[in-house]
């Protein structure tokens, strides 16, 4: 393994977390440091011998700081191949010396912007110029310059320098230049994103972008994927702020099905404005509940199928206190994870009884980004999100319309859209049966809407009766109709906008049933 000698050394930071120590080996290895401005200010402080980089380059920094680093006299040094003899003629002509090290980290432009109420005029002073300009040069030419664009890196280097007599190994050079461009690539993206961002909201942009950036960080290897023989790990985003973000209070480590099925009961319960529970069991709702009181809510929804919510996880949109504890520990033998806004300290000593229950402190439900995003083997599929029907609850109102003899009343009407609500975060076909704002029964993901709707029956036994059916999307036959009526369902709420409408409706009214359009479809894959 050969290893590159460090001689100069280049340091611009803006974090400056462990910077003075770092420096210092470099000054006890006899390494000549260039820097500038709050960087060069620091090391001075510290009484580490640094030049400044336009004394260096005999150029001023100018523009307010937008020129400091992008001279012939930098990117020569760092670029220029050593073993190469017409570079070393054409650098030693110019007066250029070889620069071995770079240490920048660039400006901070996502946390800048992370709070959303920048300007893009104050936005655009964040994006930085001469870092990535000189981290690409020096990543470049790994061969013969290391560069560091994380504080983290500061010890390996260090310990290398301090075993190897002031040098690097090659093997180092070359991880570190990797993670250069892992770094520049989204800090690009972050910019790009946030551009995009500002075009959306200002109106500018109202399709799909024509470019779709999103660049990811690895948050946490796990121990499997689905399956145990499949490896995975949890990535979250770094062009945008994860807008569901939560803490992990309690027990053992999240699998992948647990944070694909926390997703899913994030899905539900950013549905409600009211108090709300569901459970949720590979990525479904088996019960949903709405009720003035949460503790109400958390018993309706676990009751809603108590026999599929063993082991399922399970939410509430309000503070989880003691009472809401001992009822889902009274009621639940296992379950995976408990999902709340919040935990009161009775709550939380009661659960953590419990070894390996993972308790998850949600700080927002609602999902923020704009666009949903969907891997395929040929590429990828983005929309638009799906918006919480409360968000227009109001609007669809005004859509709703009955179509049937039959009609409810104010109160049943909003029972029925309830039903509709949940149906929006069932897998399709998805047909749910309620009771008083709780399920009772739910047919999911079947290929026919009769089977989902037979299910949904079946679940909910002799609470059918009197029930009311929302469904994610039209009926194409009057087949689901008569099983519905055949267990004196209640009432039906659906988009409508089959060819065979007509044909449902007089199903409807043969039976007596009473069935509202509200046209609006929540196909959900």
């Amino acid at each position: 393994m050969s290893r590159h000698t460090v001689r100069r050394a280049l340091i611009s930071v803006s974090d400056k977390t462990g910077l003075i120590p770092f420096a210092k080996t470099l000054h006890k290895h006899g390494v000549e440091i260039l820097s500038t401005g709050g960087t060069l200010k620091a090391l001075k402080q510290a009484v580490v011998p640094a030049m400044a980089v336009e004394d260096y380059t005999g150029f001023p920094e100018m523009l307010d700081g937008r020129v400091k680093t992008l001279h012939p006299k930098i990117h020569g040094g760092l670029l220029f191949l050593r073993h190469k003899k017409s570079h070393q003629k054409q650098v030693k002509a110019h007066g250029i010396k070889p620069i071995d090290l770079v240490v920048v980290n660039l400006y901070p432009f996502e946390e800048a912007t992370s709070k959303g109420n920048l300007s893009m005029d104050d936005a655009k002073e964040f994006i930085d110029i001469g870092g990535p300009s000189m981290l690409r040069s020096a990543a470049k030419n790994y061969q013969s310059v290391t560069v560091i664009t994380d504080v983290q890196d500061y010890d390996r280097v260090a310990q290398e320098l301090d075993e190897h007599r002031g040098s690097v190994t090659d093997e180092t050079r070359f991880a570190l230049s990797q993670k250069v461009f892992e770094k520049t690539s989204a800090y690009d993206a972050v910019i790009s994103q946030f551009m995009a961002m500002h075009k959306k909201k200002t109106g500018e942009e109202s399709a799909l972008p024509p470019q779709f950036v999103f660049h990811f960080k690895k948050a946490q290897d796990l121990r499997y994927g689905e399956n145990p023989h499949q490896k995975a790990a949890f990535y979250i985003p770094t062009t945008h702020k994860a807008s569901a973000s939560w803490t992990q209070l309690h027990g053992k480590e999240l699998s992948f099905n647990n944070l694909m099925d926390v997703d899913a009961t994030l899905d539900v319960l950013a549905e409600f404005n009211a108090p709300a529970a569901c459970v949720v069991k590979h990525n479904n709702p088996c019960g949903i509940a709405q009720d003035t009181q949460a503790l109400v809510a958390v018993d309706k929804a676990i009751d809603g199928d108590i026999l599929s919510a063993f082991g399922g996880i399970v939410g509430v949109n309000r503070c989880c206190d003691r009472k809401i504890a001992e009822k889902v520990l009274e009621k639940l033998a296992f379950f995976e994870v408990l999902v709340a806004p919040s935990f009161k300290p009775g709550a939380l000593k009661l659960l953590k009884s419990r070894k390996n229950l993972r308790l998850i402190e949600v700080h927002q439900f609602r999902d923020e980004n704009l666009y949903d995003v969907k891997f395929l083997r040929a590429g990828i599929l983005v929309q638009e999100k799906n918006r919480p029907i409360k968000d227009h609850m109001a609007e669809l109102k005004k859509k709703l319309n009955f179509v049937t003899k039959a009609k409810l009343s104010e109160a049943e009407t909003e029972e029925l859209i309830f039903a509709f609500q949940c149906s929006k975060v069932v897998k399709s076909n998805a047909i749910v049966l309620t009771q008083g704002k709780h399920t009772v029964g739910i047919g999911a993901g079947q290929m026919s809407r009769v089977d989902s709707v037979q299910i949904a029956m079946q679940k909910a036994g002799y609470l059918a009766e009197g029930a009311m059916l929302g469904s994610d999307a039209f009926f194409p036959m009057p087949d689901s109709i008569e099983m519905a009526a055949k267990h004196k369902i209640k009432a039906i709420i659906q988009p409508g906008g089959s060819i065979r409408d007509a044909d449902v409706i007089a199903a409807c009214d043969q039976a007596g049933l009473a069935m509202a359009f509200i046209g609006e479809r929540h196909f959900k894959h």
